[in-house]
């Protein structure tokens, strides 16, 4: 039993020596530890003077500066016990270029999140109409925008779509101007027309009185001329319901008025017509 007792001694021997370089490296990840939570909050109160959105500020904060600190500081503990940081890098350096290659799609996301971020061009319950989508924003990520539709349906959308698509904001501004087309026909009075409209507008819930309700001749059309009944509203929530009730009225209004809203249709005007040709078409006619 010899020989167990020369290889305890041997391994308390080399715990004893490990041991101090153990403690200093713990004391040097706890010292890198301090130095995130005593520099954080001043960095965050920066970076929030700075006007940056708070979503990127946590990112930058609680995960890119705490994550870079850290690692520094698991770096130098691991090189007080005796540890190849260099071959560690490396290795980490080439598997963080393999996985950039596989996650380019993401990777390109995180990017447009943070241009978001940096951007604004949108807020938290912000209406927007991007992708097709018209709806609230409920959240922004990194990764992603998640923005909730008139239908309760909650749709997820990459952010390297926001920002190569064209993005409506609703409620940048404050009132949101709402135009509704409506048609009457060309034989109609357009003033008399107007004033139905703006009578059947008013009361209408949801429609602001500043600036006033207005209509205007918006094109001459095929079979008709296109008035655009122009109300605002003060909240963007209601662009579509006060569109809907606008339209409405206006139908309602113009019928009670007695003023056409005439079909799409096409008039055929025929003249110097020769005699022979009506003889002809008489004599289609009866034989038939």
């Amino acid at each position: 039993m010899d020989w167990l007792e020369v290889d305890v001694a041997s391994l308390v021997e080399r715990v004893l020596l490990f041991l101090p370089k153990f403690v200093v490296a713990i004391l040097v990840f706890l010292g890198f530890l301090i130095v995130y939570r005593v520099t954080a909050r001043p960095l965050r109160a920066a970076l929030d003077r700075a006007g940056l959105h708070s979503a990127l500020v946590d990112l930058l904060v609680q995960n890119i500066y705490r994550f870079v600190v850290l690692a520094f500081g698991l770096v130098m503990g691991l090189d007080q016990v005796g540890v190849d940081v260099g071959a560690a890098l490396a290795g980490l350096g080439i598997a963080g270029i393999a996985i950039g290659f596989a996650a380019q799609d993401t990777l390109a996301n995180i990017i447009a999140g943070l241009v978001i971020f940096w951007d604004k061009p949108f807020e938290q319950r912000d209406w927007v109409s991007v992708a097709d989508q018209y709806g609230q924003v409920r959240t922004i990520t990194m990764r992603t925008t998640r923005i909730q539709t008139k239908k309760n349906t909650y749709v997820v959308i990459p952010n390297k779509t926001i920002i190569d698509e064209v993005l409506v904001n609703h409620s940048k501004h404050g009132a949101t101007r709402v135009d509704v087309p409506i048609g009457i026909a060309y034989k109609e009075n357009i003033p008399q027309a107007r004033e139905v409209l703006l009578k059947a507008v008013v009361g209408i819930d949801g429609v602001g009185e500043d600036p006033a309700p207005d209509v205007v001749v918006a094109e001459l059309g095929d079979s008709s001329v296109n008035l655009k009944v122009r109300v605002w509203i003060p909240e963007a929530a209601d662009e579509i319901p006060v569109f809907n009730r606008v339209m409405e009225a206006g139908k309602l209004a113009l019928d009670g008025a007695g003023i056409e809203i005439p079909y799409p249709h096409m008039q055929l005007f025929v003249e110097n017509v020769e005699d022979r040709v009506w003889n002809q078409a008489a004599r289609f006619r009866s034989e038939n």
